[in-house]
């Protein structure tokens, strides 16, 4: 009976040592592939952009200052008004393009995807709800002004009136 247990043994053990490399195998599979698919995530994310028109390599941040907004003005992004018509007539940032936000939805194709583009209005409002029209339509280079056109004129940048 020693011998057939000693066998039984033997056979046990074979069996848990094929589990283990078993077991060992598929750990080492899936680890290739999460380390294959975060290569390829990489790899595709710039390619993305680049359809959806993004001159830089990352989406902007969803709101940006005052300053920072002259800034990307002066570098040449492009300045998006969601005010009223009214409200454009009386002052707005010059260059500027006005697409009112209750048409925004409809006139995206307005908009350039190849520019960084910074949403205005009044008070910060509607531009981040402008951003995010913009963004679900799948541009990716759109922030919004903190503080609107009122912070704008606070900090003496310079607007014109008129249409």
């Amino acid at each position: 009976m020693s011998k057939k247990r000693s066998s039984k043994r033997a056979v046990a053990k074979q069996q848990n040592n094929r589990w283990l490399w078993i077991a060992l195998a598929a750990a080492a599979v899936v680890i290739i592939a999460v380390v294959v698919i975060a290569q390829l995530s990489n790899q595709t994310a710039p390619t993305a952009q680049a359809a959806n028109g993004a001159s830089s390599s990352a989406a902007l941040a969803a709101e940006i200052s005052v300053a920072e907004a002259a800034q990307k003005r002066s570098e040449g992004a492009f300045i998006l008004d969601v005010r009223e018509p009214s409200e454009w007539v009386e002052a707005h940032i010059p260059g500027a393009t006005l697409i009112p936000l209750g048409e925004l939805a409809a006139r995206v194709s307005e908009v350039p995807r190849d520019q960084e583009i910074v949403v205005v209005c009044r008070s910060g409002n509607r531009s981040q709800q402008g951003r995010d029209i913009l963004r679900q339509a799948g541009l990716t280079t759109v922030t919004s002004m903190a503080g609107g056109l009122n912070e704008w004129r606070a900090q003496g940048l310079p607007t014109e009136s008129g249409s």
